[in-house]
Formats: C-alpha cells, structure tokens, sequence
C-alpha cells in the first residue's frame, strides 16, 4: 500500500511568478497509474457522494489502474461535461477528496489530478469520450439555456444527450462565462483546454448564439411566444460586484476584482498584441480572501507588481483554497492579516496613493459559525499603495428578474427556485450562481444537471 500521495510537478516559483503559463504540469501515465493503485475502492465510496455530479470515481480510477484512459474518459463523460476544468479548479478538498477514507489518517487519493489527467490525456491523443447507456426521452422540444457558463454548459450537456434541441444565449462574445472570464490563464488555459471541452459540449448538437443578452436583446416571453421554445434555463452566474461602501472607492485605481479579472482573462490585458491593457499599478492591495482574492493577486504580481492582501481575519478563516494560498505565498504575495480598510486616498489628480487601515481582534462567532472581526481602536494606520481591487464578492444581476415577470427573488437577488431548479413560474428553471451567489463550478454544474433531468421531467409530462 503507497501511503505517501504522488506528488504533481509544477513550475518553478520564481519562473511562474512571471508568466502566465499554467502553474500545474499534471500527472503522466506513470504517475497517474502510481496514484491510482492507492485507491481502496470502498464497499461505500463516500468521495462519490461528496461529488455534486456523482461522477463514479473509484469506477474511472479502476480504469487508469488497467491503463485503460479511454475507459476511464467514458466513466467520467456519464457524469460530467467538463472533466479537465474541474480536475483543475473544482475544491476537492472540500467535496471528493475531503471524503476519501484515506485522507482520515495521511493522505487522500489525488482524485482531481487523475481526473485531470484523463481528460488531458484525451485532448493530447484527439480522443472524444463518448458517456454510453444514455437513454433518449426527448423529441426534438427546444430548450433555451441562457449564460454559458459551468450551470449552462452542464445543464445544456445532458438535455443534449437526451435528444432535445438545445440553444445556449451568451451575452459576451465568448463562450464559458466565469471560466472564461474569471478564472486566470495561470489556472486554466482558455484556447487549449476550456475551448476543447466546449467543443466537446457543441458536439452534442447544442447550438450558440453569442452577444445575446436575455431582457435586452430578446426577452424571456419573446423566447417561448416567437421562438418555440418550451422550456428555459437561467444560468446567468453573479456577476455583479460588490464593494464596501468606504470614502475614496471611486478613485481611479480602484477596480472590483471581477473588472480586473475579466479584462485580463477575457480581453487579455496581460498578452502585448493584445491592445487592451489595464493599469496594473506598481503596489496592488488585494482587499478579500477567497478564492477570487487570490486570482486577481496572482495576476497582478504577473503584471509586475508587489502585491499585497488585506483580510481582516486571520489565515485559518480565509475561505480560499489551500492550495490557491500556498502557491500566492510561494510567489512573493504578502498577506496582511487582522487588517480592514476604512478609506482609499487619493492625490491631486484623482489616482490612488494609499489605503488607510484598521487593525482587528476576532470577537464572537458570526452566523456562519466564524468569529467575527472587531475593530481595534486606535490602531489605524496609512498603507502606500497605487491601486486597489476590491475582492468581496458578487451578487446576480437583477436584469433578468426585473424583465422577467413572474420570476421571485431572494433578499440578495438571487433567483428563487427549489432543489430541481424550478422557479416561481412554470417552465423556467434556474441554477446556480443566479440561484445561490457566488459558489464554485462544481456546484453550478451539480444545479445545472438537477435542472436538466427536471426540465426533461417537465416536457415529458
């Protein structure tokens, strides 16, 4: 029995730190075989259960054991659309991983980096996987799926496969919502790897109609009155940015990390053939700590700068990954924890010049279990500082709701729908970061099958 997990190989700190190449390398064959022989595969695989897509892991890691990839790539393609996005990105830890028997006393099997390596291994040998015993209920009944995004490509994915006539509305002009915009190069490569799994999804027969935006450019009553359609899914994320409400955040220089990112992922601020740059600043302060927090650090450090982040807890509350922190400190990021900002300055022209601060304590739990900071009078302080990102968080745009009539929203401006994705008005279903705010790709994915399979449960009545 291997108790030690395999390790992956990565770029050089120093090297990564000035490129935006991935930082992972992957598994090869022999690695990926060497890790999946420390599989137990339990009586009760409860990393199955932990899986918001149910994807059968002991069942496509049996496969790599055999050397069998192709195998393994028809396992995971039952479940999951976008098998190399989330072996990159989704937080194991926390969901499969986080449940693996093994990881009780040492280390739990490596089972987003087998899944990664599965999918890579299909892409770089010009391998489909095609997911077999599917069975066909539907007639051709057209489905709109408005966003692109994970909830939209998953939920698109299985209607497709189920022999519906699929149409996905994407309001930019780039297809993969957040995966495309929100999640940086370094992390996930768009033309190699997001664009061949997109590809994969088109294959299906799931059409695309890009620069569509629903309540705008067509209304949801258009899409079932003039289009056919006879059903839709919203899976339109939570794009919009929040900020803390202090003097001084309308200085130029201040960007919420969702602008930031996007220019940089979406416009490619970072490439030079690129003529859309961004004003990067030689000093950033990264307000946040989640995983958001630690994307727009890392890209600003790529473009150049000293970067810090300020978070007004400590590191055992940061909500980001593990490894998102461990790779930001690997590179030189510094974290200033216990610290709150209370004002952005500004000089004579308008610009940032600092950001003045507050230090914290953490007091009493909150609701979510957290201790809540609690100022520390008298200790503020001047942090020089040339730009500001403002990391806190997104909400969902409330464009659809108010255009939409019939469609409830929650207190914080998320779509009111139940466990299968079913709104408050017959036909519609939603999932989600609409539904929910911001979260993960995997648990867009997981709203976007359960909507799938009630969508078709809906036309099949």
């Amino acid at each position: 029995m291997i108790t030690e997990r395999t390790k992956v190989r990565e770029q050089d700190p120093k090297v990564r730190a000035c490129n935006f190449e991935e930082v992972s390398l992957g598994f090869n064959l022999e690695e990926a075989q060497l890790e999946a022989n420390r599989c137990l595969h339990c009586k009760v695989p409860h990393c199955v259960g932990a899986c918001p897509v149910g994807i059968d892991i002991p069942g496509f890691i049996q496969k790599i054991k055999e050397g069998d990839v192709k195998g393994a790539a028809g396992v995971i393609a039952k479940d999951s659309s976008l098998p190399a996005v989330c072996g990159r990105v989704c937080p194991q830890e926390t969901q499969c991983e986080g449940n693996c028997i093994l990881g009780i006393k040492g280390e739990s099997v490596a089972i987003g980096n087998l899944e990664r390596f599965t999918a890579d291994w299909c892409r770089e040998n010009g391998y489909s996987a095609e997911a077999t015993d599917i069975e066909k209920t539907g007639h051709g009944e057209k489905v709109a799926i408005i966003g692109s995004g994970p909830a939209g490509l998953a939920c698109a994915s299985d209607l497709a496969k189920w022999g519906y006539d699929v149409t996905i509305f994407e309001a930019l002009h780039k297809i993969g919502g957040v995966l495309v915009y929100g999640i940086p190069e370094f992390r996930l490569p768009k033309d190699s790897v997001l664009q061949h799994e997109i590809n994969e999804v088109l294959k299906l027969g799931v059409k695309i109609e890009t620069d569509v935006i629903i309540g705008r450019t067509v209304s949801i009553d258009e899409l079932f009155e003039k289009e056919g359609f006879k059903a839709v899914f919203i899976g339109t994320g939570a794009g919009l940015p929040k900020f803390m409400g202090i003097p001084g955040e309308n200085l130029n220089g201040v960007f919420s990390a969702n602008e930031f990112l996007t220019r940089n992922n979406l416009m490619k601020a970072y490439r030079d053939d690129y003529l859309t740059p961004i004003h990067a600043g030689k000093k950033v302060c990264v307000v946040g700590g989640g995983n958001v927090a630690m994307d727009a650090a890392r890209t600003a450090l790529r473009l150049g700068a000293e970067v810090h982040i300020i978070y007004r807890r400590t590191e055992v509350e940061l909500p980001a990954r593990r490894e998102e922190v461990h790779h930001a400190k690997q590179e030189g990021i510094v974290f200033e924890m216990l610290t709150n900002p209370v004002e952005v300055l500004g000089d004579e022209n308008g610009w940032v010049k600092g950001l003045r601060c507050i230090r914290m304590e953490l007091g009493e739990p909150d609701e979510s279990g957290r201790r809540s900071p609690v100022p520390i009078p008298g200790s503020e302080f001047e942090f020089d500082t040339d730009t500001v990102i403002m990391a806190l968080g997104t909400s969902p745009n409330p464009l659809i709701a108010s255009s939409t009539p019939g469609l409830e929203t929650t207190r914080r401006g998320g779509l009111v729908a139940g466990e299968d994705g079913a709104t408050t008005r017959p036909g519609i279903f939603a999932g989600g970061d609409a539904v929910t705010g911001a979260a993960t790709v995997i648990l867009a994915m997981g709203a976007g099958r359960k909507a799938a399979a009630a969508i078709r449960d809906y036309l099949n009545r």
